[in-house]
Order: C-alpha cells, then structure tokens, then sequence
C-alpha cells in the first residue's frame, strides 16, 4: 500500500506538472502551497529552511514547552515579591490629568468599594491591606505637578490616569501624559471621575467612547475606562491591581530601588558628623535588583551618596502610615549589610597627579609664524617646499604608454600657463592676444571699471596684469555687493557661512580651522586640538569597549546584597543639612541604587528628536533640563550629526529644527544602557496659577531621546564657509574677489580645495594684487550666478553639566 500510495502520488504530481494551469491566480497559489516553508538555493530550486531540516516536530513542542516554563518561573517570581504576610506592597500612583479631578477622593472612591474605612490625605503616601485579595496596596497621591508626578510615576507599579467627564485635558494635562509615558511606565489604568454629574445620562455612554478616543491617542491596549462613580468598576480596577503582576520598566529593573517611605535625621550624638552635613536614615522595601552597600545611592534630587550600613526594619503591617515609632519587632535595627573597602568613592574625575602626567607629554602647539599654511588633512602644505597644484597633464598623442610619455618634453613655462587655459574645445590652441600698456589711464581704466562676470571669446583678456582697484572704490563695490544678496536665501543655502571684515587677517582670526578633504573619511589630527582643551579634558571617564564594560557591570549587580522584597532601613552619610528644609513627606522620594562609575563624568552623548509641534529650532549650547532616569541635570549640549563614520569625526550643528533627530553631547555623569531621556527646556510662568508647574519657573518638554555610549574620541567639527564672487569668468580659469581681502590670506589657505553651490570643484592658482583677488581652476565652466566656497573645520569640546536643584523651601 505504500508503494501504491507513493507511485500514486507520483503520478498526480507528474500529471499536474505536465498539465497547464488554468489562470494566473490559480499558479500564484499552487506556487505558494509548492514553496511554502521552504528557501530556494542558487540554482533556483525550493528546499526547507535550516531551522525545519534540524528540528522535528517533536523538537519543536519540547521547545515551546521549555519557554511556557520559563514564562511561568518569571511570573512566579514577580508574583512571590507581593505575596505573604511580609510582602511588598504594590505602588500605585493616582496622576489627575485635569483641573477638577482629584487624587484624594479617587482613592476614597476605590477604598469604600471595598468598606475600607482609612483616612487619605490629599497628596503623599497611603498604605493599606487588601484582605480580600491578600495583598498590599500603597497609593502615591500627586497634584497636578510635573516633577511630582514624574517622580511617583517612576516607581509605581501602576499608573491610574484620573480624566473628567466635564472638561478636556488642557496643556498641563498633556505634558504631565506625555512625560510619564516617554520616561517609562508600566500598568497603566484609565478612570472617569463625576461620570454620574453627566446629564442626560444617555449621554454617558457617548462621554466614555470620546474619552477613550482620546486615551487610545497614547495608550492604543487600553480596552476600557472605569467609572469612579459605580462601585463595581472600583471594585474592579482593585481587583486588577491586586492580581495583575506589574510588567516593570527596563531601565528600571537593571537597578535596585525603593519608594521611601520615611526620612529621619539623626542627631549629632548618634553619628559622628559636622554641622554642614547629617546622616539620614530612609526607610522603604528593595525592589528591583539586589541592593548592595557598596554602591552609591541617588536619592529624588538630593544627589549621590555613600551608604553607610543597611538595617532591617519593621514589616509595616498597619495600616497606618508608620512614623517615627516602630515595633522592634522581626529584628528591626539587625545590622544586615555593611560596606566592604571595595565601596564606590564619590570623586567623579580621575586624580589630577595621572592628569598632570599626562598634561606633560602634550607638544607646545606650533605658531603661524612657523608654518606657511594651513593645516589640510594632517598636514601643512608649502612648509616643507609640497605644493597642492596636482601635476599639469601633458598633450601626448593617441595610444602612448606611461614609459614613452617620459620622452615627450614639455616646454610651457609659467608665463605660458595662463595661456594654455585658453585652449578651444577642438584642441586647438588660441593664440595670445597683444599686450596692453602697463601704464597710463588705459591700463588704469580696464582694471577698475571692468564689472563683467562673463565674456565670450572676443572679451578674452588683452592683457596678464592686474592693477588693484582703489581703497575707496573696493569698499564701495563691497558694501553693494553685500546689499544686494538675499540672507535668507543665502542662509538656507549656505547654513554656516561667515563673512570676513576687510581689516581682519583671516589667518590670525581662523587660526583654529583647518580643511578636509572628505568629512566621512580623512584623518583628524587630534595633536592640534590639545593646546585648546578643557581643563579636566584629560581627568574624564574612557571607556575602551563599551559593550564589554556594560555586561560586566551588569554582571555584578547581580552577586550579592540585599534580595528584593525586603524592608530595609538604609543610613547614607554627608547629607547636606540645607535639604532638610526642602524634604516634604507628602513628596514621592525615589532611591536608586547606581550601578559601577555612574557616577564618574565622561564625555556622554543622548539622542535627541525635536518635537514637531515646537514652533522654533533649539540652538546649540543653549540651556535645557535633561531628565535620564533617576537624574536630572542642567545641560548647555553641543549638537551634532547622528550615525556612525568611519573616522569618528560629526559635523556641529547650530540648530536642531523640529522633527529632527541629532546627537546632543556634553560632560555628565555615565549612564549605562540605553535609558529614556527627556529634554525640558525651562521659561517664565505665565500669569495664570493653573499653569504653573514649578514654582516660578514651567517647564516645557521640547524632545525625546535615549542615552548612547560615551566617546571619549568623538569628534564635533564646526564648519564655516568663506564664499566668494565670480569676478571674471573664461572657461575653467575663474577671478575670485571677496572670499579675502589680502595676499597673504590667499596663499595660507591656497592648499584648500574650493566648490560651487551647484556642484563645481577646483583650486586656487596663485593670488592677484593685494586686495585678496584670487585666480583658481575648476573642473568646468561654472556659472556668472554661481558662489565659490571653501570649507573650514575646527574642533568644539562639549561643556559639562550641573545636577538640578529645586528650590529650597519648596513642599
């Protein structure tokens, strides 16, 4: 039977692959069904994939197997931190979104579906035990505060947006959404507060399908919106957030952290300090990795600090929010983990004995008066006698190899150079005009009032001299020259374009710059660059192989230390007294433990996309408020262009325009990973109380981006352009004016190639007069409305940044 069913298929194959098909849609399906699950191979015919050749079936379901028990072991061990009688309890953030909603009585809402009778302040911390779900429940009650509500956001389990039935989320709304959602979240949850005020309750249901319009703008998987108003939908949203197990945040869960839960100052007697400084105890459960002593801490906005020891503390089990008493019980005060000599120290830069050795070995940086031009590619032309002129290709006849060209001589001297550029397309060489007088108003007259740009055949010049126009006449014709052009034009064409003063020598006043040949490709000499340095340039963080560095680093937060879910009580050292006058216990206090030279500074680069709804470009070094997760600083970064080159080597860019995506670049504290980082940029508040969001400063979120590995080597190239006019025009032999105004200038940068705006190259020849007048070769005939440019480049350094402080006093 085998045989048969085998010789029977055979034959329909075969008697199907003899047969035509009957249409073109059913070969495309015949060919689909024939080539499904298989690659073809050179030769054109179909085979299986290497993954269905090794694996049977059998493979393939002990596989799926393994990754269904390896997903249930993560959901064990998430659900086991909330479970028992000394679980963590799930943190929950209660964020209003519009000005009449309201955290407080949202969570009186949701504990009276559950006849929990708990008195709930209006912001801060409240704790509570679920019992009919065994769990623990700690709500983070914010107002309508940016930071606040960034800060409880990013430790919270859950995130329970609150929304009005009667008004729309204004600007204040949007950003608090906005941020949360671009610094990471995690559950997130979607309530109406007041559905029931909504009249004619047959507009209800229309209410909620807009409101969820709008959510699904930002969240696309919320599936529903919960009243606040039925008790059944609180019961359920309890429900959810006593069984769901919270999917995390990444960046989040490569650290360990904790929600603090109290702040207590110790007194002089109990540590040994001075009056500047305390120490502080912070009480709270370790989530997240294992928390080790060695680490550092970053404490909300306080900054870094050493811990000192780590106690256990009491598991909590009231409902009341605990204070300054506690039960010793479950060995509250046991000494749990103390620091090893192996402790992370806070010095963020390398010891300045190793930096001054270094400083040692750097070359005294060479003066102009040394050199005869500028540097190009590593180089200094026409010091050493090199010349950038490629060599003059001969006239050799048809089918001459390169040794018999050695024997053809070639006569043309300089004085005939300029005279072989007359040359007609045919080959054939025009004969040089008659010379004029050198002298007299003729000469005089054809040399200042000749204003043409272009000349046929017949305007070819008469004469190889050149008389410099007058001082008054150059400023003149200078000053309506630069009347006439468009700026705006001419600054979109040309972005970085500078114009030089007459009176100023453009090598003394671009004595930094040098010329590439290619941008991607040539080689920067970073020798001339360390005379203009930084002053801690030499003392930042390098990382040779980053990849490397972060899995290890990685690594050790893994080995030791205090497991999650343990309440704990750390005690961290020199903390500033001056912070005790801001610390509010109703304000989210977040610790995260810092993982191995975070808190060195290195040369650190983000990734920054512009909003499309920012009506202006951000300028360069211009001031802003960076948000990385735990940390927020004060940067002024440089800009530059993304992507990889293989000379490492991006050009500045003086602005960041909206929609666009660039690399921003300064001095700060490392950050491994790829962390969300958030860009505010910070203005006057307006007139209206219900727009502040800080005080007296709002802050406005301008971009987005993510943390990039530190380069040390990067460099930021800033270009200018110096263009110049087409004065008279033959062929490929160009009179440049205005791109400098002396001899000397023209020959210091003679070595750079120049360009057109549509696409011409050439260079410079040799210079005419004194007033900057140059004369260059272009790879063709170039137009009378054309720019001659050249192109310089010098290295910026990024400068360093400050942590953000908020204001004191602030609660």
């Amino acid at each position: 039977m085998a045989t048969l069913a085998g010789v029977h298929h055979h034959r329909s194959t075969t008697k199907a692959s003899n047969k035509p098909f009957k249409s073109k849609k059913a070969t495309k399906s015949s060919l689909k069904k024939f080539a499904k699950g298989r690659v073809e191979e050179l030769d054109g015919n179909p085979r299986r994939s290497t993954h269905q050749q090794l694996m049977s079936k059998l493979d393939r379901r002990n596989q799926a197997r393994q990754k269904q028990l390896l997903k249930h072991k993560e959901s064990v061990r998430t659900s086991s931190l909330f479970c028992g009688r000394d679980g963590a309890p799930r943190i929950v953030a209660l964020v209003p979104l519009c000005e009449n909603a309201n955290a407080q009585q949202a969570a009186q809402k949701l504990n009276e579906s559950l006849d929990i009778d708990l008195n709930v302040p209006e912001e801060g911390l409240v704790r509570l035990n679920v019992d009919r779900f065994k769990q623990k429940i700690e709500y983070v009650l914010v107002k309508r505060d940016l930071i606040k509500a960034l800060d409880a956001c990013r430790v919270a389990d859950f995130v329970v947006f609150i929304l009005s039935p009667n008004q729309e989320v204004d600007e204040l709304g949007e950003l608090l959404i906005l941020s949360i959602e671009k610094q990471g979240i995690s559950n997130v949850l979607i309530v109406v507060q007041g559905l029931d005020t909504v009249e004619p309750p047959k507009r209800r249901p229309q209410v909620v399908t807009s409101l969820k319009s709008y959510i699904t703008h930002f969240f696309p998987m919320i599936e529903r919106i919960h009243s606040l108003d039925a008790p059944q939908d609180c019961s359920n949203i309890l429900r959810s957030l006593c069984s769901i197990n919270p999917k995390g945040v990444g960046w989040r869960e490569q650290r360990s952290w904790m929600l603090v839960e109290n702040a207590q100052w110790l007194e002089d007697g109990e540590t040994a300090c001075n009056k500047e400084t305390s120490s502080v105890a912070l009480t709270g459960v370790v989530r997240g990795k294992c928390l080790n002593a060695d680490r550092l801490v970053q404490v909300g906005d306080w900054g870094d600090f050493q811990i000192e020891r780590i106690t256990a503390a009491a598991a909590g089990h009231s409902q009341k929010p605990q204070g300054d008493e506690m039960a010793m019980d479950d060995g509250e005060g046991r000494i749990l983990l103390e620091p090893t000599a192996e402790q992370d120290d806070l010095a963020d830069l390398a010891p300045e004995e190793v930096a001054m050795a270094d400083m040692n070995d750097i070359p005294s940086p060479e003066t102009t008066t040394e050199r005869k031009g500028v540097l190009l590619d590593g180089h200094h032309y026409f010091s050493d006698g090199e010349t950038h002129i490629p060599p003059r290709s001969k006239r050799l006849p048809k089918g001459t190899s390169s040794y018999q060209s050695a024997w053809f001589l070639d006569y043309s001297s300089d004085s005939e150079s300029d005279f072989d550029e007359l040359e007609d397309q045919d080959g054939d060489t025009l004969t040089a005009p008659p010379a004029l007088p050198q002298d007299g108003p003729e000469g005089l007259g054809l040399a200042v009032q000749c204003e043409p740009t272009e000349y046929d055949m017949s305007e070819a010049p008469k004469s190889e001299i050149f008389l410099d126009p007058s001082p008054e006449d150059e400023a003149e014709q200078l000053r309506a020259f630069r009347s006439r052009r468009d700026e705006a034009k001419e600054d979109l064409e040309f972005p970085d374009e500078v114009e030089l003063h007459p009176n100023v020598l453009a090598r003394e006043r671009l004595a930094r710059y040098r010329g590439l040949k290619n941008l991607r490709t040539s080689h920067w000499e970073t020798e001339e660059d360390k005379a203009h340095e930084p002053e801690e340039w030499a003392r930042l963080l390098r990382v040779a192989n980053y990849k490397k560095a972060r899995n290890r680093v990685e690594r050790e937060a893994l080995i030791g230390g205090i497991q999650p879910g343990t309440r704990v009580r750390i005690y961290i050292r020199n903390v500033p007294v001056s912070i005790k006058i801001s610390y509010s216990p109703s304000r989210p206090l977040p610790l995260f433990s810092l993982l191995r030279h975070e808190h060195k500074r290195a040369v650190v680069n983000f990734s920054i996309t512009l909003n499309s709804d920012q009506p202006s470009p951000i300028k360069s070094k211009e001031e802003l408020l960076l948000q990385c997760g735990p940390r927020r600083w004060i940067i002024n970064p440089l800009i530059s262009q993304p992507g990889e080159t293989p000379n490492n080597v991006h050009k500045f860019s003086r602005y960041l325009h909206p929609s666009r995506t660039a690399v921003a670049t300064f001095t700060g504290p490392l950050t491994w990973g790829s962390v969300p980082s958030l860009f505010f940029k910070r203005t006057a508040a307006p007139s209206d109380d219900s727009m502040e969001i800080d005080g007296p400063e709002r802050l406005q979120l301008i971009g987005t981006g993510t943390s990039l590995p530190p380069d040390h080597s990067r460099v930021i190239a800033k270009r200018i352009i110096l263009t110049g006019h087409p004065y008279k025009i033959h062929k490929k032999l160009v009179t440049v004016r205005y791109m400098f105004f002396n001899a000397e200038d023209v020959n210091w940068f003679k070595a750079l190639q120049l360009w057109t705006k549509r696409g011409r190259s050439g260079y410079i020849k040799e210079s005419l007069g004194t007033h900057g007048y140059l004369k260059a070769t272009f790879d063709g005939k170039i137009n009378p409305q054309d720019s001659v440019g050249v192109s310089l480049y010098k290295r910026v350094f990024p400068r360093n940044s400050k942590p953000w402080e908020p204001v004191l006093g602030e609660k």
